[in-house]
């Protein structure tokens, strides 16, 4: 199906209609509030060669494995679909090339003591892409539209408990909440807290299907789904606080997102200059790329994402902490990431957040994690009543992508080495999140535990994992959810760092969460030699306001 995005034009009048309508919406949610994101973020960014120029103007041409499945930011949590919509809309603040919050639409923020209030003063002269200014309503219009309870928003959750969202004047807009939510201030950097401007309510059903109007550097032309989705460059886009070094529009005409599902496809593309920019060619062929003289290779760091092992406590033997502390001694996480994955491609994970995180600290999780020990672990399993004559039988579960297959494997001949024999089962995202929602609703039958990740910009994802009654492992423990809601309710810096730390030792000493690795595998990019300027920033954004066609 093939949608042409047309632009309107709106007169004053009819925008002074729309906000009388809005103020209708009115809709409660639950609290919210401060906190930055911290620790170092890189990024990779291409420049130009001495003796070369790059050029302004031109198409760049992007394939994927995927297209997105929508383009509003309340209907969706794909990273196929995020990557795009955050190219179309821009948000209050941005992460810096450090992974800190700095300004953005924006110019300035203030927390109340309390914590319960939140205010934000917005730069002045922003238009959104059909010639409207954008300002505080357009602000309240998407806050309001996110926690309606009538509306179908899949990120209600990460707005938090909001009391109300009040308009100061046009460029001052200020949240209240019932409760204070330290997660709220980095949220407002996510590409899930994209501001839309209110003019998209007169497109109803299209938006985020034919129609997409919004203040960032490209804008949506149209969009033939299964094929392409094309943007153009936004002439009017200032640049407040994205990490990049243009400060206006971008130096690209046109971007064309292109979906080719096959690895190899993508790379031949890429090779024959078909298209400029792919993501994930095929991993056995990345040294074909690193030697290509005419293309080159980025790797995604400090992606917020970590892979760990979780395990169903709905009954043995994973509900003794001696079973789960067995299986931490006897994987070697490292030997394992050797066999499964080029030099460069992952880092070894040690905390339940991710690098790049606030709160990440890897000699602190060190220190309450389990170190490779295969004796140890035969001593556990005595303990318990398994030996030779008597292996402990599990599942271990994991989805398909990259190398986690091969490195399962890995895996399944440590464990048969101390006396776990555990039978693999591979499936897609989907089907995984499913069983184990399934596994945790058994009490009988051979227990699993599986290999999942997850991606977040800040540790309220801890909360959302790990927070009885809906604990996604069905791990539940007054102890830890007094630890976890304070995470939540922290709202200083300092002191929200050492609630954390108290929640990541909880998770690691009792075995509930063994951290794996970071994986820059799942979104390795590689270009042409002739793309300069193209940057994988923050949290896995591609960012093209750099980019020239060499």
């Amino acid at each position: 199906m093939f949608w042409q995005l047309k632009l309107r034009k709106k007169t004053a009048r009819s925008r002074g209609t729309q906000r009388q309508r809005r103020s209708l919406l009115g809709a409660v949610l639950t609290a919210l509030l401060v906190s930055a994101c911290g620790n170092n973020q890189q990024t990779t960014t291409t420049t130009s060669p001495p003796g070369t120029t790059a050029a302004e103007g031109g198409t760049l041409v992007w394939a994927r494995y995927g297209d997105a499945d929508s383009l509003d930011p309340h209907r969706t949590t794909t990273t196929l679909s995020w990557q795009i919509f955050d190219q179309i809309y821009d948000t209050l603040l941005a992460f810096d090339d450090n992974g800190e919050i700095v300004a953005n639409l924006a110019r300035e923020w203030q927390v109340s003591d309390d914590g319960r209030e939140v205010t934000f003063v917005l730069n002045e002269g922003i238009t959104c892409h059909d010639g409207t200014p954008f300002d505080a309503n357009d602000v309240k219009y998407t806050a309001d539209r996110a926690i309606d309870s009538q509306n179908p928003s899949v990120t209600r959750g990460a707005w938090g408990p909001i009391e109300s969202v009040d308009v100061v004047d046009p460029q001052t807009v200020r949240f209240r909440f019932q409760t204070p939510f330290a997660a709220f201030v980095s949220f407002m950097a996510d590409p899930f807290a994209s501001m839309i401007c209110d003019s998209n309510q007169e497109f109803g059903g299209q938006f985020g299907v034919s129609q997409a109007v919004g203040t960032g550097p490209w804008q949506l032309v149209s969009w033939t789904r299964g094929d392409e989705i094309v943007l153009d460059r936004n002439p009017d886009y200032v640049r407040y606080g994205r990490p990049v070094q243009n400060e206006g529009a971008p130096y690209l005409e046109r971007l064309v997102v292109r979906q080719i599902p096959e690895a190899q496809t993508r790379l031949a593309g890429l090779q024959t200059g078909e298209v400029q920019l792919i993501v994930n060619p095929p991993l056995d062929d990345l040294d074909a790329v690193r030697n290509d003289a005419n293309l080159e290779l980025h790797v995604a760091e400090n992606t917020g994402q970590n892979f760990f092992f979780e395990f169903t406590v709905s009954r043995p033997p994973f509900n003794d902490i001696r079973a789960r502390q067995a299986v931490a001694h006897a994987v070697d996480v490292d030997a394992a990431l050797r066999v499964a994955f080029d030099e460069g491609l992952v880092e070894r994970e040690r905390c339940p957040i991710s690098r790049g995180v606030f709160g990440n600290d890897q000699e602190f999780c060190a220190q309450h994690g389990y170190e490779h020990n295969p004796d140890r672990a035969r001593e556990l399993l005595a303990e318990m009543g398994y030996g030779a004559n008597r292996p402990m039988e599990v599942i271990l579960m994991t989805s398909t992508g990259d190398n986690r297959e091969r490195m399962v494997q890995v895996f399944q001949s440590q464990l048969a080495q101390v006396g776990i024999n555990a039978k693999i089962e591979t499936m897609d995202i989907g089907t995984l999140n499913a069983r184990v929602k399934q596994e945790n609703e058994r009490t009988s039958g051979i227990s699993t535990f599986d290999m999942m990740d997850w991606a977040w910009f800040d540790p309220d994802i801890l909360y959302q994992l790990w927070h009885s009654p809906g604990a996604y492992s069905g791990y539940q423990s007054p102890e830890l959810d007094k630890l976890l809601e304070r995470t939540r309710t922290t709202v200083d810096a300092t002191q929200r760092r050492e609630a954390v730390n108290d929640v990541m030792e909880y998770l690691l000493s009792n075995a509930v969460h063994i951290p794996l690795y970071t994986p820059g595998s799942l979104w390795v990019y590689a270009t042409r030699s002739q793309v300069q300027g193209f940057k994988i920033g923050p949290f896995n954004r591609p960012v093209f306001n750099d980019v020239r066609l060499q």
